[in-house]
């Protein structure tokens, strides 16, 4: 099994970063392999609605000079997904809207290989915002036919400064909860 997660921060050793590492550090005691794709940070255009990737079905967005071909790659070869986000004006940032528009784009009009597949959101918040984030990430994963791991609350974070993130207890307790649960489904799954 294999988790691969999207760090859309452009701080790519940020809170957004470390949150995922501490859902992986679950998942890797669990037996369970991750990875991390840096999102954020890169050069990604948003989806042009030309609907090509409808009309040449090849798994692929007809933008071919940046990452997201090989996001919607590694999305296919994965078992579950995370999206993580910093908050930017109460929702996603701008890398990770590109992702989720253009991905979805391609694999919706190309079968839907995401479906059943797991996934979780980890947003990252300075205070308020957060929730819509999540939202955002969550109807990716819904839309998909995923099915989305919750935690012991939502899975969002009080950070904004580097190293916030570890100061956040509560924050650092729903990711550890968040890998529990995500490597639990993903193992019941696998046993069907």
């Amino acid at each position: 099994m294999k988790v691969v997660a999207f760090n859309c921060s452009p701080r790519k050793n940020g809170n957004t970063c470390h949150m995922i590492q501490d859902v992986f550090k679950v998942l890797n005691a669990a037996g369970i392999e991750t990875e991390m794709i840096q999102v954020g940070g890169n050069d990604i255009r948003g989806c042009r609605a030309c609907g090509s990737c409808g009309k040449t079905k090849d798994m692929r967005c007809i933008i071919d000079n940046d990452i997201i071909n090989d996001c919607v790659q590694k999305m296919i070869e994965a078992d579950g997904i995370i999206i993580g986000s910093p908050t930017y004006f109460a929702d996603v940032n701008a890398e990770a809207k590109a992702l989720i528009d253009r991905a979805g784009y391609v694999l919706k009009t190309n079968g839907g290989p995401l479906k059943r597949k797991v996934g979780a959101a980890v947003v990252a918040a300075r205070r308020m915002g957060g929730l819509h984030a999540f939202d955002t990430i969550n109807h990716f994963f819904t839309i998909s036919e995923m099915i989305t791991v919750g935690s012991s609350y939502w899975n969002v974070t009080l950070a904004r400064a580097e190293g916030d993130y570890e100061k956040d207890e509560e924050g650092v307790r729903i990711m550890k909860v968040l890998g529990e649960n995500m490597a639990w489904l993903l193992k019941k799954i696998e046993e069907e």
